[in-house]
């Protein structure tokens, strides 16, 4: 079984969204999107890892896989609740209205419907696939509730004297919604109410995550086709701080909105309580190809969701911070698997982290990984915070596929995928910067 320390990387062949992230006896959880034939996209399973610290984690196969014929074509993503010590998994699965013979894990007709399904496990590893799936929300067959095609990603939580399931979907192909749904034992749902943002803001709405944290209540969504401009990655992950009544699914969203993280390569982001109860988030990191082993897809290390002066932040997760704490005095004394550089930044100072550029500007931070990605027409290649306010503060997590910069314990973040990323750091505040590793 593959065993990965501080970034959950795909075991082999393709990954996607993180699915179904719990803290459940003892352990994490971390089902994702899986391919398991090749390194592309292909009919969804979900395979599984688990970790009891959130740094070191251990591949156990698959979970999930088509039986029936609501996901004869995938199994989508979903999330994953604890009821009464069993694990309920919410998922969304795909039938294909219309194969492609040719290939048939593709369908670039979009001739398939989607409907959300369920599957209990008793112990979190072992689940019945051929005779214990049911449907829990049947095919949207009423436009005016929502597509029958695009509503998916179920996120489900326990309100104050029911359960809720928030989903994904689209009005007429062209205004992304959300869907509201309430059920008294996990098994029968009733449509509720629905909302959305109107034209600009993406024409579906994938991965909904509603929850609460100290300081107010969050929505995080990831709008297909949100940007507008050039690049290869128009799909983004964003995050509303909102109004919420649990009793009628009312959900006011406001103007103001922000990206969870500026690299422009995270989506699909997750959340879910650890152990100590803090809201913990996860976010798929997207890749143009696969590395040299022949896998692609990986997750971003675990980091906090918090509200300060009204903005939602994301620092390090602090189990990740303890884990990677190991003081050296050179990068070439890293742990394989990745190391932790701490240092400020003056107004023009940079630093290069084996080819991948820091530097302020201003009062932003700027990035450029040009000389650690492979380039292709529509690639992000450059990044930049917001502008920050009082002494900028870094926080950066490298390994040889991931670099993920914290700025202000998570006052904004850029993560970005990174290939032949190199060993030497150069630049003009090497000699103040502190080095950590497993």
């Amino acid at each position: 079984m593959t065993r990965q320390r501080l970034h959950l990387k795909a075991p082999d062949n393709w990954v996607n969204d993180p699915n179904g992230f719990i803290y459940y006896k003892g352990m994490y959880h971390m089902f994702y999107q899986y391919f398991p034939y090749a390194p592309r996209w292909g009919t969804m399973h979900w395979g599984h890892a688990v970790s009891r610290d959130l740094v070191n984690w251990e591949h156990v196969g698959i979970a999930l896989f088509p039986t029936k014929r609501g996901d004869q074509n995938g199994c989508f993503s979903g999330s994953a609740v604890e009821k009464e010590g069993r694990l309920h998994l919410l998922y969304t699965g795909i039938c294909h209205e219309e194969n492609d013979p040719e290939d048939i894990h593709a369908n670039p007709e979009e001739r398939f419907v989607a409907c959300q399904m369920r599957i209990v496990s008793e112990d979190g590893f072992h689940f019945d696939n051929w005779t214990d799936k049911h449907v829990a929300i049947p095919v949207i067959r009423n436009e005016k509730t929502g597509d029958k095609t695009h509503t998916r990603d179920p996120k489900v939580w326990r309100g104050t004297n029911a359960w809720y399931l928030i989903l994904g979907s689209t009005v007429e192909k062209e205004q992304g919604r959300v869907l509201f749904y309430r059920s008294e034992d996990l098994e029968k749902w009733d449509y509720v109410n629905q909302t959305g943002k109107g034209p600009g803001f993406g024409w579906m709405w994938e991965c909904p995550d509603y929850f609460e944290v100290d300081g107010g209540k969050a929505l995080l969504i990831s709008p297909m086709g949100f940007l507008k401009n050039r690049e290869k990655e128009q799909n983004q992950a964003i995050g509303f701080l909102v109004d919420f009544e649990e009793t009628s699914c009312e959900m006011k969203i406001p103007d103001n909105w922000q990206f969870l993280d500026y690299g422009m390569d995270l989506y699909a982001p997750q959340t879910a309580l650890d152990a100590e109860g803090r809201r913990t988030l996860m976010g798929w990191i997207r890749m143009p190809k696969p590395t040299k082993e022949g896998w692609i897809g990986m997750f971003t290390a675990p980091r906090l969701v918090e509200i300060r002066d009204g903005k939602l932040c994301f620092p390090l997760h602090p189990n990740v911070r303890a884990a990677c704490s190991r003081e050296i005095p050179d990068v070439w004394e890293a742990h394989p698997e990745g190391y932790r550089a701490v240092f400020s930044l003056e107004e023009g100072e940079e630093i290069s982290l084996g080819g991948f550029y820091i530097w302020r500007r201003g009062n932003r931070i700027c990035t450029d990984r040009s000389h650690v990605f492979p380039p292709f027409a529509g690639a992000h290649l450059k990044s930049e915070t917001p502008e920050l306010s009082g002494e900028i503060h870094l926080e950066v997590l490298v390994d040889e596929n991931l670099v993920e910069v914290f700025v202000n314990h998570g006052e904004a973040v850029i993560s970005n995928a990174t290939y032949g990323l190199g060993k030497e750091i150069s630049g003009s505040v090497h000699s103040g910067i502190k080095l950590y590793t497993l």
